[in-house]
């Protein structure tokens, strides 16, 4: 009868044991850490890649995406941007850039240049907690932070 009642145990225990040893290490309280969205937060550009080569960035450029009123706006080194943003997804429609004239340093310039291949088109993007990654069709890809 003892034999019985240890391989009754044993099969009553055992799926609880397995259940409780598959959770993943570090996974912390249970909780689900809640993921930035893409709109409504200043994104600050710290990398450019263009043409598979990455440049370097001058200046403070960032980008705002306002899904209420379907708008981005920014800087982009030297100059303001504006455009229409159309947030989906996994993917932004950005229209034709309307951005203010200055001529500024050439290093300045080289980085706006780059940034204004993402507009007039759709870009993939992903968040990953506080980095927005932005990937165009002809190859830009940026890498941006949430600003504190």
């Amino acid at each position: 009868m003892d034999k019985q009642r240890f391989t009754l145990a044993v099969l009553t225990i055992l799926p609880l044991v397995v259940a409780c040893g598959s959770e993943k290490a570090n996974s912390g309280s249970g909780s689900v850490e809640e993921q930035r969205p893409v709109t409504g937060v200043d994104w600050r550009v710290q990398g450019i890649t263009t043409d598979g080569s990455a440049q370097q960035v001058h200046g403070t450029p960032r980008l705002t995406f306002d899904a209420k009123n379907g708008k981005v706006g920014g800087r982009l080194g030297c100059n303001a941007v504006n455009a229409t943003a159309t947030v989906r997804a996994t993917q932004i429609t950005l229209g034709r850039p309307s951005t203010t004239r200055m001529m500024c340093d050439a290093s300045l310039m080289g980085t706006e240049r780059a940034l204004l291949g993402l507009f007039n088109g759709s870009v993939g993007y992903r968040v990953d907690h506080d980095t927005l990654t932005l990937t165009s069709g002809n190859g830009t890809i940026v890498r941006a932070v949430a600003a504190k």
